[in-house]
Protein backbone atom coordinates (compact mmCIF):
# COMPACT_ATOMS: atom_id res chain seq x y z
CA UNK A 1 0.00 0.00 0.00
CA UNK A 2 1.03 3.64 -0.36
CA UNK A 3 0.84 6.49 2.11
CA UNK A 4 1.66 10.20 2.16
CA UNK A 5 2.40 12.48 5.11
CA UNK A 6 0.45 11.11 8.07
CA UNK A 7 0.53 7.33 8.19
CA UNK A 8 -2.10 5.36 10.10
CA UNK A 9 -2.16 1.71 11.06
CA UNK A 10 -4.81 0.34 13.37
CA UNK A 11 -5.38 3.74 15.01
CA UNK A 12 -1.66 4.29 15.61
CA UNK A 13 -0.25 7.37 13.87
CA UNK A 14 3.33 7.31 12.64
CA UNK A 15 5.93 9.94 11.83
CA UNK A 16 5.03 12.14 8.80
CA UNK A 17 6.59 11.52 5.43
CA UNK A 18 6.53 13.93 2.50
CA UNK A 19 7.07 11.32 -0.20
CA UNK A 20 5.24 8.18 -1.16
CA UNK A 21 6.56 5.00 0.37
CA UNK A 22 5.76 1.35 -0.14
CA UNK A 23 5.26 -0.64 3.05
CA UNK A 24 4.63 -4.10 4.34
CA UNK A 25 2.71 -4.46 7.57
CA UNK A 26 4.01 -7.04 10.04
CA UNK A 27 2.98 -8.25 13.43
CA UNK A 28 6.39 -8.85 14.97
CA UNK A 29 5.21 -10.57 18.16
CA UNK A 30 2.83 -13.54 17.88
CA UNK A 31 2.52 -16.67 20.02
CA UNK A 32 1.06 -20.01 18.98
CA UNK A 33 -0.12 -22.84 21.21
CA UNK A 34 3.53 -23.93 21.39
CA UNK A 35 3.69 -21.23 24.04
CA UNK A 36 1.88 -22.69 27.08
CA UNK A 37 0.15 -19.38 27.79
CA UNK A 38 -1.28 -18.96 24.27
CA UNK A 39 -4.60 -20.14 22.86
CA UNK A 40 -3.86 -18.93 19.33
CA UNK A 41 -3.68 -21.82 16.87
CA UNK A 42 -1.26 -21.80 13.95
CA UNK A 43 -4.01 -22.35 11.37
CA UNK A 44 -5.88 -19.33 12.75
CA UNK A 45 -2.81 -17.14 12.31
CA UNK A 46 -2.16 -18.28 8.76
CA UNK A 47 -5.76 -17.93 7.58
CA UNK A 48 -6.78 -14.79 9.47
CA UNK A 49 -3.65 -12.61 9.32
CA UNK A 50 -4.27 -11.32 5.75
CA UNK A 51 -7.85 -10.45 6.69
CA UNK A 52 -6.43 -8.32 9.51
CA UNK A 53 -4.32 -6.25 7.15
CA UNK A 54 -1.09 -8.12 7.70
CA UNK A 55 1.47 -8.86 5.01
CA UNK A 56 3.57 -10.85 7.43
CA UNK A 57 3.73 -12.38 10.90
CA UNK A 58 6.64 -13.27 13.13
CA UNK A 59 6.07 -16.38 15.22
CA UNK A 60 7.86 -15.71 18.52
CA UNK A 61 7.01 -18.50 20.90
CA UNK A 62 8.60 -18.56 24.34
CA UNK A 63 12.18 -19.90 24.25
CA UNK A 64 11.44 -22.04 21.20
CA UNK A 65 11.55 -22.07 17.42
CA UNK A 66 9.80 -25.43 17.18
CA UNK A 67 7.23 -23.79 14.92
CA UNK A 68 9.60 -24.75 12.09
CA UNK A 69 8.35 -28.33 12.47
CA UNK A 70 4.78 -27.33 11.56
CA UNK A 71 4.98 -24.70 8.82
CA UNK A 72 7.44 -23.59 6.17
CA UNK A 73 9.07 -20.22 6.64
CA UNK A 74 8.59 -17.63 3.88
CA UNK A 75 5.64 -16.82 1.64
CA UNK A 76 2.50 -18.94 1.77
CA UNK A 77 0.00 -19.46 -1.01
CA UNK A 78 -2.23 -16.66 0.33
CA UNK A 79 0.64 -14.15 0.10
CA UNK A 80 1.39 -14.06 3.83
CA UNK A 81 5.07 -13.96 4.79
CA UNK A 82 5.91 -16.06 7.86
CA UNK A 83 9.15 -15.43 9.76
CA UNK A 84 10.45 -17.49 12.67
CA UNK A 85 11.88 -15.94 15.82
CA UNK A 86 11.45 -16.46 19.53
CA UNK A 87 10.76 -14.57 22.73
CA UNK A 88 13.74 -15.36 24.91
CA UNK A 89 13.31 -14.96 28.66
CA UNK A 90 16.05 -13.69 30.97
CA UNK A 91 16.08 -12.27 34.49
CA UNK A 92 16.90 -8.86 32.99
CA UNK A 93 14.06 -8.77 30.49
CA UNK A 94 12.52 -10.66 27.59
CA UNK A 95 13.82 -10.25 24.04
CA UNK A 96 12.41 -11.00 20.61
CA UNK A 97 15.34 -12.47 18.73
CA UNK A 98 15.68 -13.22 15.03
CA UNK A 99 18.59 -15.15 13.56
CA UNK A 100 20.02 -18.70 13.40
CA UNK A 101 18.78 -19.60 16.85
CA UNK A 102 16.86 -22.85 16.28
CA UNK A 103 19.14 -24.73 18.70
CA UNK A 104 19.78 -21.92 21.17
CA UNK A 105 19.50 -23.29 24.72
CA UNK A 106 17.33 -21.49 27.27
CA UNK A 107 18.70 -19.85 30.39
CA UNK A 108 21.44 -17.63 28.99
CA UNK A 109 22.05 -14.38 30.92
CA UNK A 110 20.82 -11.31 29.06
CA UNK A 111 24.26 -9.87 28.38
CA UNK A 112 25.57 -13.15 27.00
CA UNK A 113 22.41 -13.62 24.91
CA UNK A 114 22.66 -10.16 23.33
CA UNK A 115 26.34 -10.63 22.55
CA UNK A 116 25.55 -13.97 20.91
CA UNK A 117 22.75 -12.40 18.84
CA UNK A 118 25.12 -9.69 17.62
CA UNK A 119 27.95 -12.11 16.80
CA UNK A 120 25.53 -14.38 14.94
CA UNK A 121 24.32 -11.57 12.68
CA UNK A 122 20.88 -11.55 14.26
CA UNK A 123 18.82 -8.82 15.88
CA UNK A 124 17.18 -8.42 19.27
CA UNK A 125 14.18 -6.35 20.36
CA UNK A 126 13.47 -5.59 24.01
CA UNK A 127 9.92 -6.93 24.49
CA UNK A 128 7.45 -5.00 26.68
CA UNK A 129 10.36 -3.33 28.47
CA UNK A 130 8.34 -1.68 31.25
CA UNK A 131 6.06 -4.57 32.12
CA UNK A 132 6.05 -5.24 35.85
CA UNK A 133 7.14 -8.85 35.37
CA UNK A 134 10.75 -9.03 34.14
CA UNK A 135 11.15 -5.45 32.88
CA UNK A 136 14.18 -4.74 30.68
CA UNK A 137 17.26 -3.76 32.65
CA UNK A 138 17.90 -0.16 31.63
CA UNK A 139 21.67 -0.65 31.68
CA UNK A 140 21.35 -2.93 28.64
CA UNK A 141 19.75 -0.05 26.74
CA UNK A 142 22.15 2.57 28.11
CA UNK A 143 25.14 0.48 27.03
CA UNK A 144 23.58 -0.04 23.57
CA UNK A 145 23.48 -3.81 23.90
CA UNK A 146 19.91 -3.66 22.59
CA UNK A 147 18.99 -0.76 20.31
CA UNK A 148 15.42 -1.67 19.35
CA UNK A 149 12.53 -1.78 21.81
CA UNK A 150 8.82 -2.45 21.67
CA UNK A 151 7.40 1.06 21.85
CA UNK A 152 3.89 -0.38 21.72
CA UNK A 153 2.92 -3.84 22.93
CA UNK A 154 -0.70 -4.82 22.37
CA UNK A 155 -1.07 -6.50 25.76
CA UNK A 156 0.56 -3.73 27.80
CA UNK A 157 -1.26 -1.26 29.98
CA UNK A 158 -1.12 2.28 28.61
CA UNK A 159 1.37 3.43 31.24
CA UNK A 160 3.70 0.55 30.35
CA UNK A 161 3.84 1.68 26.72
CA UNK A 162 4.03 5.35 27.69
CA UNK A 163 7.03 4.73 29.93
CA UNK A 164 9.17 3.92 26.88
CA UNK A 165 9.04 7.63 25.98
CA UNK A 166 11.52 8.32 28.77
CA UNK A 167 14.07 6.13 27.04
CA UNK A 168 13.28 7.80 23.72
CA UNK A 169 14.51 11.09 25.18
CA UNK A 170 17.63 9.61 26.80
CA UNK A 171 18.92 6.96 24.42
CA UNK A 172 19.44 6.29 20.73
CA UNK A 173 16.73 3.67 20.43
CA UNK A 174 14.37 2.63 17.65
CA UNK A 175 10.80 1.59 18.41
CA UNK A 176 8.64 -1.10 16.84
CA UNK A 177 5.26 -2.49 17.75
CA UNK A 178 3.76 -5.94 18.12
CA UNK A 179 0.48 -7.39 19.29
CA UNK A 180 2.00 -10.03 21.58
CA UNK A 181 -1.04 -12.02 20.46
CA UNK A 182 -2.08 -14.99 22.56
CA UNK A 183 -5.60 -15.12 21.07
CA UNK A 184 -7.17 -14.54 17.68
CA UNK A 185 -8.76 -11.29 18.88
CA UNK A 186 -5.30 -9.86 19.58
CA UNK A 187 -3.68 -10.85 16.28
CA UNK A 188 -2.63 -7.78 14.28
CA UNK A 189 -3.79 -5.30 16.93
CA UNK A 190 -0.40 -3.56 16.68
CA UNK A 191 1.61 -3.57 13.48
CA UNK A 192 5.02 -2.38 12.32
CA UNK A 193 5.23 -0.92 8.83
CA UNK A 194 8.37 -1.65 6.81
CA UNK A 195 9.55 0.58 3.98
CA UNK A 196 11.32 -2.25 2.18
CA UNK A 197 10.03 -5.65 1.02
CA UNK A 198 10.35 -8.49 3.52
CA UNK A 199 10.56 -11.92 1.90
CA UNK A 200 12.57 -13.83 4.51
CA UNK A 201 14.12 -13.82 7.97
CA UNK A 202 17.27 -12.34 6.45
CA UNK A 203 15.25 -9.48 4.94
CA UNK A 204 13.59 -8.80 8.29
CA UNK A 205 16.91 -8.69 10.15
CA UNK A 206 18.40 -6.36 7.55
CA UNK A 207 15.38 -4.05 7.62
CA UNK A 208 15.46 -3.82 11.41
CA UNK A 209 19.19 -3.10 11.46
CA UNK A 210 18.91 -0.48 8.72
CA UNK A 211 15.91 1.29 10.29
CA UNK A 212 13.76 0.49 7.24
CA UNK A 213 10.53 0.82 9.19
CA UNK A 214 8.25 3.47 10.59
CA UNK A 215 8.78 3.88 14.29
CA UNK A 216 5.91 2.89 16.54
CA UNK A 217 5.63 4.77 19.83
CA UNK A 218 3.02 5.74 22.38
CA UNK A 219 3.52 9.42 21.51
CA UNK A 220 2.11 8.78 18.04
CA UNK A 221 -1.34 8.56 19.60
CA UNK A 222 -1.27 12.31 20.15
CA UNK A 223 -0.69 13.08 16.48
Amino acid sequence: MEAQRSFYINNWTFLPFSVYITVMQFDLHVHTTLSPCSQLKLDQILSQAPERGLDGVCITDHNSMDIRRYVKEGFLGNGLCVVFGMEYSTSRGDFLIFGPFEELPPGLPAQLLLKHVERSGGVAIAAHPFRSQRPTDESLIKNEMCRIVEGVNGRNAHHENESVLGWQKKYNIRQVGGSDAHSLEELGSVKTAFTTPIHSRTDLIRALKQDSFLQTSYSSLAA
